[in-house]
């Protein structure tokens, strides 16, 4: 995000398949940042589980349904950054 965004330094956007999936994947991130960092978010915007955003400052971290993501379209609204794709991590 840096080239294009003076507020953070990356952009974290993946997806659960339903409101459900994305709480508790936040959770997750929530519960490993915390224990390993003692890092928290400045703010965290969860509505109604469709997009949940949290900002640690350095990295915005975006969970959205199937449905949401294809609606916002994030990655083409910040088309000129360079992105890095993850593949999925299995349990």
């Amino acid at each position: 995000m840096t080239p294009v965004c003076t507020y953070t330094d990356y952009f974290v956007i993946c997806s659960g398949q339903n409101p459900r999936q994305t709480k508790a994947i936040y959770d997750e991130v929530y519960r490993a940042l915390k224990a390993e960092s003692r890092t928290l978010p400045a703010s965290t915007d969860a509505g109604e589980a469709n997009w949940i955003v949290a900002d640690y400052i350095d990295v915005v971290l975006h969970i959205f349904t199937p449905e949401a993501r294809s609606y916002y379209g994030l990655e083409d609204l910040w088309g000129d950054v360079p992105s890095v794709s993850v593949e999925a991590v299995s349990a």
